[in-house]
């Protein structure tokens, strides 16, 4: 089924469900019930659950990069510790650092595949599991929906702040550090611009919440922040966002991308667009190798 056969109501939903405590049976069941034009609504919502074998684009055997789990410690998160999915360039580096944050459901396979594409463009990345404290990622993205949003907020976000600062000291990092994210992930990334300040290089957050406005000032990395075109709740926030950082003096770019939905550059399900999300990639690389090098 392609992303143009599904009714945009199906399309609300799987962002309710995706945002919210919904049951994925609930979500199912209120998608049948839905009159849709051109098919079925169950058929419509079961076709945008993730599919994340067929989105592999990176194989764990490239030898381009090498790929383990490493633990660190995190004072002040929710237990202490950490773990990371930490993936080495071919080559002795040491190497320009990204840390790829997760969406609103832990460490799933699409993030790892991220942190391998950067990875193979010469960075050292590290892509922290927030759910490694209670137990980690649980294979599925409805329990890792539901684990993330058991956590305290704080806490969690201490987690990922110590997992940037641990890349950034890591003995393979030239200390130089950006950053990237996706939905709740690329919230982070505006809070590491506010927290971490000159330590923050470059950062590159996908449709994510914006920074608060009063923190703005505080920013000092670089910043290159994608929106989707159809997306109401985050892109709400854009234009003060905006304004704020015109204010301030900041070094940004913004750039919305035409008949796209939130979601566009996760590839395992039909809200992926394959021009835009390749547009958005490489100009996030080319940012990173500019800002990092």
């Amino acid at each position: 089924m392609t992303k143009e056969s599904i009714d945009p109501k199906v399309y609300n939903l799987y962002d309710e469900y995706c945002h919210s405590q919904m049951e994925r049976r609930d979500f199912l069941n209120r998608a049948a019930a839905l009159s849709v034009v051109g098919g079925s609504g169950l058929a419509m919502a079961t076709a945008l659950l993730p599919r994340y074998a067929e989105a592999q684009t990176i194989s764990f055997t490239d030898d381009r990069m090498k790929a383990r789990y490493v633990a660190y410690d995190s004072p002040g998160g929710t237990s202490g510790k950490m773990r990371g999915y930490l993936v080495k360039p071919a080559g002795n580096g040491p190497f320009p650092a990204v840390v790829v944050i997760h969406e609103n459901r832990g460490l799933n396979p699409y993030i790892e595949d991220v942190a391998r594409r950067i990875a193979v463009e010469g960075f050292l990345a590290l892509a922290p599991d927030g759910l490694f404290p209670i137990g980690g990622y649980p294979g599925n993205d409805d329990d890792g929906k539901i684990m993330q949003s058991s956590l305290d907020g704080n806490k969690l976000f201490t987690d990922l702040l110590n997992s940037a600062r641990f890349l950034k000291n890591h003995e393979w990092s030239n200390g130089k550090l950006g950053a990237t994210g996706f939905c709740y992930g690329g919230g982070v990334v505006n809070d590491f611009a506010v927290r971490l300040g000159a330590d923050l290089q470059a950062g590159v957050p996908f449709y994510g919440r914006a920074a608060a406005t009063e923190d703005v000032p505080k920013i000092q990395a670089a910043l290159m922040i994608h929106y989707a075109a159809d997306d109401p709740r985050v892109n709400a926030m854009r234009d003060e966002y905006e304004k704020a950082l015109k204010t301030n003096g900041k070094d940004f770019v913004m750039y919305t991308y035409e008949g796209t939905r939130h979601g566009f550059h996760n590839n395992s399900t039909p809200r992926y667009d394959e021009k835009q999300a390749k547009i958005a990639w490489e100009r996030t690389i080319s940012f990173f190798k500019k800002h990092l090098a």
